[in-house]
């Protein structure tokens, strides 16, 4: 970073700084943890018989424990990006009112989990649902920068089909029913060099903003959809008042599509698998949520599972984010 020509490109200069600051936290982290626990060996070799410092000094050595599993986990993270920001998406499948009802209630869920994990939520594209339930206003499709280290890494698996079965708030005779939702997951930023986007295979429209129920929430069309055309990719922004920053946003965000694209092909092709569209739709779900007859949620990948509902739709994923990363 002290060679005077270092911040000639500023985009690779920028994403050079960032993983030099990750590298810092990461050993300033296991510094810490080094002390706490020399301490905490101190402090249990003068143990005393009062049970006040006997809990204290276990609650602490569950704080260290918990923080060197958290460091372990992030050993995983072998991606170029991993360490970074994300990106995630949540696109209702069919069903109508409730598969939109169950977009809502997975945004909230993962903007709780970011929440406890003390990340910074950014709204980049609401396409809002005509109807209110139990989530709020349903959603068709959102997509939120979630920023905060680790976060693509922590929520990439996350990427696949959600399934909910419940009984179903918008119906009279109170009949059980299933929903689907898309969940993607790409990086925040991707370098453009990793990617060739080529004016001629980019469409770029305008639109206005919409808010609940449908209203208009803009009067000039800031809003930027871009659309891939070899690929049919689309990705929009509209989260900022200028068009030209949302038109960057855009950008960002079919940069890192096509990157997630070309990875999943690789791995495919390394599989022997063939390069398939997911449909959201039964048989392809990662996770299921069960509300009756009885209460479950299941990871079909890693077979983790636990009947407290309500917690993990609170955004208490821990048991399933681990299990997951290992994969």
């Amino acid at each position: 970073m002290q060679h005077p020509n270092f911040w000639d490109d500023r985009e690779r200069a920028a994403r050079q700084a960032q993983d030099l600051a990750s590298l810092k936290r990461t050993v300033e982290e296991w510094g810490k943890l080094n002390k706490e626990v020399i301490d905490l060996s101190e402090l249990s070799s003068s143990a005393s018989s009062d049970a006040n410092f006997t809990k204290e000094l276990g609650d602490k050595v569950g704080v260290v424990s918990r923080e060197i599993h958290r460091l372990e986990n992030e050993l995983y993270f072998s991606g170029k990006y991993d360490k970074g920001n994300a990106v995630l998406s949540v696109y209702a499948g069919a069903g109508g009112k409730d598969a939109e009802d169950w977009a809502a209630l997975l945004l909230r869920m993962f903007s709780r989990l970011a929440e406890r994990r003390k990340w910074v939520v950014k709204i980049l594209h609401e396409h809002w649902g005509e109807y209110s339930g139990p989530g709020g206003w349903g959603m068709k499709n959102v997509t939120i920068a979630i920023q905060g280290p680790g976060a693509y890494g922590y929520l990439k698996k996350e990427s696949g089909v959600h399934r909910l079965v419940r009984i179903s708030p918008f119906s009279a005779q109170k009949l059980r029913h299933t929903s689907f939702a898309l969940v993607d997951v790409m990086p925040e930023f991707v370098a453009p060099d990793e990617v060739e986007l080529k004016p001629d295979d980019i469409k770029v429209e305008f639109f206005r903003s919409s808010g609940p129920g449908g209203q208009n929430v803009n009067k000039r069309e800031t809003a930027v959809r871009i659309v891939h055309t070899p690929t049919g990719i689309q990705v929009a922004s509209q989260s900022e008042r200028s068009q030209e920053r949302n038109r960057e946003i855009a950008m960002d965000l079919l940069r890192s599509k096509l990157y997630r694209a070309t990875l999943e092909k690789q791995e495919q092709e390394r599989r022997g698998v063939r390069n398939e569209k997911v449909s959201i739709e039964w048989g392809n779900q990662i996770r299921s949520y069960v509300m009756h007859p009885y209460q479950m949620v299941k990871d079909h990948r890693t077979n983790a599972e636990t009947s407290q509902i309500d917690k993990v739709l609170d955004g208490d994923l821990d048991e399933f984010i681990e299990a997951e990363v290992k994969i």
